[in-house]
């Protein structure tokens, strides 16, 4: 179902609201109905990664639900240089927030991940991707976002990245990590284009907006505490 981003945020804030206000009149504690099916939690590591080379610097691009969210996860990873929101699955024309929004472009809302295979790994990346970024048991959406924009997608940069990824996916449902088979995509030879300059940063500039502090922020912390040795504080904001 393709849906507005800025009408279905403004109308899960408010049921959330409501429901917060009426578990305080209540004194009753009321479940969030948009959190996350599966849990925040260490998934076991890939059992195969890409190679560290020399040191140049390697791409990794993912989608899993709105780009504030896995960008702010990202921009606390050590290692990670530059992390970007943006669009990938579609073409250059469509690449714009406006008609990415209709969920009819093929584009994810995606983050363009620049790191230091020496200081952390694709796989390690993966591995973050899958346990605190994003819930990959739900299709199409994410939360309270509907649409495939909101996809949980998985860009390779070249055949390896495209391998390592198949082999994860398959190892943790084989695993039965998680309560639902994952419905991650991979999808290979997409380009990916940078969003519009008021996405970028957008969890750190606005850490008050009701939207990141329900949805997004938890994320920080559970990376914090699941990936203490991974984990930054402060996050590496994008270069305008």
């Amino acid at each position: 179902m393709a849906t507005n981003r800025s009408s279905i945020r403004g109308w899960a804030i408010g049921v959330i609201g409501g429901v917060l206000a009426v578990a305080a009149v209540a004194a009753m504690p009321v479940p969030n109905p948009f959190a996350r099916a599966e849990p925040s939690r260490v998934v076991p590591p890939p059992a195969a990664d890409v190679a560290t080379e020399d040191g140049t610097r390697q791409v990794a691009v993912f989608a899993g639900g709105c780009f504030w969210g896995v960008q702010g996860v990202y921009q606390h990873v050590a290692g990670v240089s530059s992390a970007v929101s943006g669009y990938a699955g579609g073409d250059k024309r469509s690449a714009r927030y406006e008609t990415v929004g209709g969920g009819d472009s093929g584009h994810a809302e995606a983050v363009q991940i620049t790191f230091d295979p020496r200081q952390v790994s694709y796989g390690a990346l993966l591995q973050i991707f899958f346990s605190v970024a994003h819930d990959p048991t739900q299709l199409n959406r994410q939360g309270p976002d509907v649409g495939t924009q909101y996809r949980s997608a998985i860009f390779p940069a070249d055949a390896k990245q495209a391998e390592v990824a198949k082999a994860y996916i398959a190892q943790l449902n084989a695993a039965r990590v998680f309560g639902g088979p994952i419905v991650t995509t991979i999808e290979p030879d997409r380009t990916f284009y940078a969003a519009e300059d008021y996405h970028q940063d957008y969890l750190t500039l606005h850490p008050d907006q009701p939207y990141i502090a329900i949805n997004d922020l938890p994320k920080i912390a559970e990376l914090k505490k699941l990936f203490p040795a991974r984990y930054r504080d402060k996050p590496v904001l994008v270069q305008r």
